[in-house]
């Protein structure tokens, strides 16, 4: 089957019609996936709302239902497709990954408006206000410049299309100014900004890592293949006191030929020297990264290979997936494994990586970090973020945004328990 062109859906201009017949109304918004979708309806949001829209927090307060959908791995198209027919016979729209790739299937279970994800980014140009609140949401480019052959979300989203600096900076600056203490660039593949342009993400950085202000700039997703051709330049931008010292970099196998297969442009070598390159530089840097399981084909041999580099690179925390196969992907056609193999390696992998967590978090008891409040969790509890990224949950009353220090008292694997100390 042909993968379908990004302007099959209705056109852009049809989305914008469909987005502009949204006018006082009581909306619901239910977002799924990727930051990156997040930040899409964070930009239909403060559209809606200047077209005289009220957003509530339940659907059964709403008279138009609006569902920003992921289609990533087959269990998510599932949740999806569920989802998408409780609200059958309700004032239903539809806008993220799935409507551009499966339209048919959404059709199958319901009859809703769709609005094409560029569609919001054409509205948004005339908008251009921010949301309020401790987290922002930054997109830097939409698209991909890769050619894995496992991945959906390229016909999905399309070929790499990077954002104009100056809108970037902008948004930035706009989020600066309303205090937002954590602000996310975001991309596909945040490393391949400016690849179509000629700029490059260091020089983004460079311009919006040292606006004046109290923020921090967490940078998103980064493929090994686009960040190791830029590498110096790329660690030397970390460098600036605004930028969290984290790397979201997916290696997805610790096999050369899995790797190959995947066609991911990058060896294991590649990704070890490049956390071995920004380790040099900030030896405390937290390390996230990303495997799957179950790759078509993956012997034993090649997923002990995983499990290995994990051993060797020790990172702070290992997103495990499961293979999947994608329509409109390269090896749709190919032999998959059954779900007891690929959910025994996936319970493998999870139980090795949390001994690890546990071996890199237990030395940090006692010891105090500077943070920031980047999240209210409740009433009487805050999520703290230090420079390297360690979440932090503090029992205290803390304003989003307020800074101080924390003595680390419990290991929670995937963040700490801490109280502030000044």
């Amino acid at each position: 089957m042909a993968v379908p062109s990004r302007g099959t859906l209705s056109g852009n201009s049809s989305g914008e019609k469909a987005i502009d017949s949204l006018r006082d109304r009581h909306v619901f918004v239910e977002t799924y996936g990727c930051r990156y979708n997040f930040g899409d309806t964070a930009k239909l949001v403060e559209v809606l709302k200047q077209n005289g829209n009220a957003i509530v927090g339940s659907e059964d307060l709403a008279d138009t239902i609006i569902i920003n959908t992921c289609t990533v791995v087959g269990p998510t198209e599932r949740r999806m497709l569920r989802r998408l027919s409780q609200f059958r016979d309700r004032n239903l729209y539809v806008t993220g990954c799935m409507p551009v790739v499966q339209l048919e299937a959404i059709r199958a279970v319901c009859s809703p408006v769709v609005i094409p994800p560029e569609s919001i980014h054409e509205k948004y140009r005339n908008v251009r206000t921010v949301p309020d609140g401790p987290l922002g949401i930054v997109q830097i480019a939409r698209g991909c410049s890769g050619t894995c052959t496992y991945c959906i979300t390229r016909a999905a989203r399309g070929s790499l299309n990077s954002c104009p600096e100056q809108e970037i900076h902008d948004e930035v600056l706009a989020f600066v100014q309303k205090s937002t203490p954590e602000i996310q660039l975001t991309a596909q593949d945040v490393s391949s900004y400016g690849r179509d342009t000629g700029r490059s993400l260091p020089e983004l950085l460079h311009r919006i890592g040292d606006l004046p202000g109290h923020y921090m700039l967490r940078v998103g997703m980064m493929n090994p293949a686009t960040v190791r051709r830029d590498l110096d330049r790329l660690i030397e931008a970390f460098g600036s006191d605004h930028i969290f010292k984290f790397i979201h970099l997916p290696v997805q196998s610790g096999s050369d030929p899995v790797l190959g297969r995947m066609g991911r442009g990058y060896s294991v070598a590649d990704f070890e020297e490049i956390v071995a390159a920004f380790r040099e530089t900030y030896p405390e840097m937290t390390l996230m990264t990303d495997m799957i399981v179950g790759f078509c084909g993956e012997t034993g041999e090649e997923f002990g290979e995983s499990l290995a580099l994990i051993e060797r690179i020790r990172p702070n925390k290992v997103n495990v997936t499961r293979y999947s196969r994608r329509p409109f992907t390269p090896l749709a056609p190919e032999k998959d494994f059954p779900d007891s193999v690929k959910k025994d390696r996936s319970r493998i992998m999870n139980a090795r990586a949390e001994k690890i967590y546990t071996e890199i978090n237990t030395p940090l008891i006692g010891t105090t970090v500077p943070f920031v409040v980047t999240e209210i969790i409740r009433p009487g509890s805050v999520m703290g973020r230090s420079p390297a990224y360690l979440g932090i949950v503090i029992n205290e009353d803390l304003p989003a945004g307020s800074e101080g220090y924390a003595r680390l008292k419990k290991d929670r694997k995937y963040f700490f328990i801490g109280e502030c100390v000044a």
